[in-house]
Parts: structure tokens; C-alpha cells; sequence
């Protein structure tokens, strides 16, 4: 996982749907062009992070799983 990222969110311990909602609500405080690092613990994560950047057109720059820790990078679309 990249280290170059403008924001981080701490969502480990909350379950769907609350990683997305504050993932969402991170995003609009962002630019464009911006990376937000969103580290979770639900094991649903990855499919429900995949279809809200599908849905919302922001880019799932990558993923990754360790130890039951998922982290995702997210680029922030563009207006």
C-alpha cells in the first residue's frame, strides 16, 4: 500500500453500512485529485468499497487485506 496519501480514516470496529457513510463524508471535504487512505476491520468492506466507487465515480486506487485489516486508497473524482 502507497504511503502517499492526503487523508486517513479510521473505520476498524464499524460495520456496513458506517465505513462508507464516513468515507463519503471525508470525500466532499477533499479536492479533486486527493487521496484518502480508509483502513476497516468489516470483512465486507472490499465488495461494498468497490461498488461505491463504481456508483460515485471516485477511484479505488488499490487494496490490500493483512491480518484481517483491509486498506483501501481512494482518489477523490473529479467535479
Amino acid at each position: 500500500m502507497s504511503n502517499a496519501f492526503d487523508a486517513d480514516l479510521d473505520v476498524r470496529g464499524l460495520n456496513c453500512p458506517l465505513p462508507i457513510l464516513k468515507t463519503k463524508k471525508q470525500l466532499v471535504v477533499m479536492e479533486p485529485g486527493e487521496l484518502l487512505r480508509v483502513r476497516a476491520t468489516d470483512p465486507h468492506s472490499v465488495i461494498d468499497f468497490m461498488a461505491f466507487c463504481e456508483k460515485t465515480g471516485n477511484d479505488l486506487v488499490e487494496h490490500s487485506e493483512q491480518d484481517g485489516e483491509y486498506h483501501f486508497l481512494l482518489r477523490r473524482k473529479s467535479d
